[in-house]
């Protein structure tokens, strides 16, 4: 996959690229990442690519002719990418970023993030992308730091970049649910013991295990996400059992 950043700020990314499973992911070749600095595509000779808003008001806006000139680019630079391509721009007004949207993005062979800074952008830089993304309610200084996270997200659901096939399907998320309690050694800790399941080697039962885990813990702190899952006549019979027995301890 490749993974063009339009940005003011590229040296932003050399931190979080540049160590952990996206490095190993660059390393390895499955990722290709480019950063764009749209300052280059402002023509004046101060390099503006901002302006005070009509209408007045505080802040800073991002100027179109750089951010066009910068997209278009890029987008004619990798015209062979063109159908298996998605442009994405960093808006606080975008559907919020789920893991559904991670395992779809991770379906195209480029994707273009456009990240903004300052107060915001012009709003006729947003017919430039395919779709406007947030990453949750509430305000950052520009969209590199969402551009990073969907990145990280994304590049999990590519093949070959974990370390082992079935690190991501059990993610919290990756099926709509929490993910289930970890553990390791030593076997007691301080008076916790692993669950005796666990160490059983009967691996059909620690899946059943694992299972009604995650769904526990997703009642139980996530039950918004329930309502989105299609679950099993059993799965709805452990939920209602789960919910009895959490009566019955209160």
């Amino acid at each position: 996959m490749r993974i063009d950043m339009i940005t003011l700020f590229p040296e932003m990314f050399a931190g979080p690229f540049g160590a952990s499973i996206t490095k190993r992911a660059v390393d390895k070749g499955i990722l290709d990442i480019h950063f764009t600095n749209f300052r280059d595509y402002s023509h004046d000779k101060h390099r503006h690519v901002d302006d005070s808003p009509f209408g007045g008001g505080a802040g800073m806006v991002l100027k179109p002719e750089p951010m066009y000139r910068a997209v278009r680019a890029v987008l004619e630079e990798t015209a062979a990418h063109a159908a298996s391509r998605r442009v994405l721009i960093m808006d606080p007004a975008g559907p919020v970023f789920t893991q559904a949207k991670a395992k779809e993005l991770a379906g195209y062979e480029q994707l273009v993030f456009i990240c903004g800074h300052y107060e915001g952008f012009d709003a006729r830089i947003y017919p430039l992308a395919d779709e406007a993304i947030s990453i949750g309610d509430f305000v950052l200084t520009g969209g590199e730091l969402p551009a990073m996270v969907i990145t990280d997200a994304v590049s999990r659901m590519l093949p070959g970049v974990l370390g082992d096939a079935e690190s991501a399907p059990t993610d919290s998320f990756y099926d709509g649910l929490l993910g289930f309690p970890q553990y390791t050694r030593p076997r007691d800790f301080e008076g916790m013991e692993v669950p005796e399941v666990l160490l059983s080697g009967d691996h059909a039962k620690i899946r059943q295990w694992r299972h009604e885990q995650s769904l526990r813990l997703t009642q139980a702190k996530r039950p918004d996400l329930l309502a989105k899952k299609e679950l099993s006549d059993k799965d709805l019979e452990l939920l209602q059992r789960f919910a009895q027995s959490e009566e019955q301890s209160e």
